[in-house]
């Protein structure tokens, strides 16, 4: 599988109450609104926005990557209100191994309702049927709870504690990994 073959065209998902599309510089306000939310960052790798600059520049990155058909965030719609309330998706895709890893970002107003969990097994379908993916890891902090319960709820299976595996804002961080096998 070629990873050009699957992002030069990213389609959208639709879930029962969200619909998984492309993020648009309209969405630039809703994008900020979660951002910037230190809640929403305590546990990622990417800090909170401090300026409708600093969503700019993420949207940027993101739109670039749009534009290069490579491993993008699909932005997470609320059906309801219209509404980019998060994202998610692939942010790396070993196509020589036939796997990948997905994250994702949920509103503070979004959480403990499912929304991310549904948003996930829909990406978790499409690696699997269009990727043609065996294996999809999730990792978060051991202390997010959160995401441990979307990766639960999503079918995924505690790993282990990966010890001091990745440099968060200057602090080697150990992170719990869940996956989930194309078999199962």
């Amino acid at each position: 599988m070629v990873i050009e073959e699957v992002y030069g065209n990213l389609p959208v998902l639709e879930t029962e109450r969200l619909i998984l599309r492309k993020l648009r510089p309209e969405d630039e306000d809703a994008v900020f609104e979660y951002c910037s939310d230190a809640e929403i960052s305590k546990y990622t790798v990417w800090s909170s926005h401090q300026s409708i600059e600093d969503t700019r520049g993420f949207l940027n990155f993101v739109f670039d990557k749009y534009q290069q058909n490579t491993v993008a965030p699909w932005g997470v719609e609320d059906k309801t209100s219209g509404r980019i309330i998060g994202t998610t998706g692939y942010i790396t895709w070993d196509t020589h191994n036939s796997k990948a890893e997905i994250g994702y970002a949920l509103a503070r107003t979004h959480w403990g309702k499912g929304y991310m969990s549904e948003a996930v097994k829909s990406v978790i379908d499409f690696g699997f049927d269009v990727m043609k993916l065996v294996r999809i890891e999730a990792r978060c902090h051991p202390n997010n709870t959160g995401s441990s319960r979307v990766m639960e709820k999503s079918g995924m299976t505690f790993e282990g504690i990966l010890r001091k595996h990745i440099l968060v804002k200057g602090v080697h961080e150990d992170v719990k990994m869940y996956s989930i096998l194309s078999e199962e």
